[in-house]
């Protein structure tokens, strides 16, 4: 079988690496032929995760690079597409590629779709409002991180929509004890996610009067995320993310309750999970699915709750110990790479078939 995988960003892009490049290797060896034509560059993410401004004349390149690619995909038996073919534009631009010719897959681990149809613009919503749901349509097969975006796929009119975790390596994870007296409260994620940190701004503030604690952000981008307030703020990479996570003694996940945080599929409570810390998240879409109450972690929304999850896992070691060892088993039963790649062939294969 032959495939290209049409990612939105090289390996760097955290959702096309967790997404389509984390499962190549596994494909290739089961005798996929495999190719990958991303979007958007290397380039392209730094300058997004520091804040700096795109060039125009690099985001048409890229553009017309996947039209050149796209000419070619007579040679290829399946399309593995990354949410859309050219962001931001209408969707009879792309209707030539995708509503005729081989099948494609349609991938999505957000709610892309509430970009267009809430936008506060009039005329992108007239245009590219229904943008998301006119490719699911067309898809052999939608795959989803989580139910509420599997639902939209159904109402959309896809044929098939198939519900795939965000999953991790689990060979990668490892539990390790972690010795000291400071209580490490981690997150980590990416610039564009910082800004929920702002909404636990009280608890962290009361959590460190009440205990001593040190907040640890990793990969939170240039820009100082909760000022004023006390912390270690680290650079986020692929090679040292584990060893780093495997610093904390709890891991957060903050969220508002709105459409997008909806679609979420939670990938930071896998990771903490992954290295058998007890989590502590908002109790926002998927979150309530990955934390179960009171066994692999808490879901606080008030501040009273999230620093009352904080001080007993700060006080109680033989908690976050039995917290951690639930919560790294479900990893291995439900979100782990080597339970759903399998998976994902099979619906790559049926896919192409169609």
């Amino acid at each position: 079988m032959r495939i290209l995988a049409l990612t939105r960003y090289s390996s760097s892009g955290p959702s096309s690496r967790v997404r389509f490049y984390q499962y190549f290797p596994y494909l290739k060896s089961r005798g996929v032929n495999l190719q990958v034509a991303p979007l958007l560059n290397d380039d392209y993410v730094r300058n997004l995760f520091s804040g700096r401004r795109q060039s125009l004349i690099s985001l048409a390149n890229a553009y017309i690079e996947r039209v050149s690619c796209l000419i070619k995909r007579g040679s290829f038996d399946l399309l593995w597409l990354e949410k859309e073919l050219f962001p931001w534009l209408p969707i009879w631009i792309e209707s030539s590629f995708v509503k005729r010719g081989i099948p494609f897959v349609a991938d999505y681990d957000d709610a892309v779709f509430h970009r267009y149809h809430l936008h506060h613009s009039p005329m992108i919503r007239a245009l590219l409002g229904n943008k998301i749901d006119d490719i699911m349509r067309y898809a052999a097969t939608v795959v989803v991180g989580n139910d509420y975006l599997a639902d939209h796929a159904r109402l959309a009119g896809a044929d098939r929509v198939e519900i795939l975790p965000s999953v991790v390596d689990i060979t990668r994870y490892s539990i390790t004890k972690r010795a000291g007296d400071q209580f490490r409260i981690g997150w980590i994620g990416s610039p564009v996610t910082a800004p929920y940190l702002e909404l636990i701004r009280s608890a962290l503030e009361e959590t460190s009067r009440q205990i001593n604690s040190r907040i640890v952000l990793v990969g939170a981008g240039n820009k100082d995320p909760l000022p004023g307030l006390e912390k270690e703020v680290l650079p986020w990479s692929e090679e040292k993310e584990v060893d780093l996570i495997q610093t904390f003694d709890v891991g957060i996940m903050p969220l508002t309750d709105g459409p997008f945080e909806e679609g979420k599929c939670g990938y930071k409570l896998i990771q903490y999970m992954s290295c058998g810390l007890p989590v502590v998240a908002s109790p926002v879409g998927v979150n309530m699915r990955i934390v179960e109450s009171n066994k692999t972690g808490f879901l606080a929304s008030s501040t009273a709750e999230w620093v009352q999850a904080l001080v007993l896992l700060s006080k109680e070691s033989k908690i976050r110990t039995k917290l951690g060892e639930a919560g790294r088993k479900k990893v291995e039963e439900d979100y782990s790479l080597q339970v759903t790649a399998p998976r994902l062939l099979d619906i790559l294969t049926d896919s192409a078939s169609r």
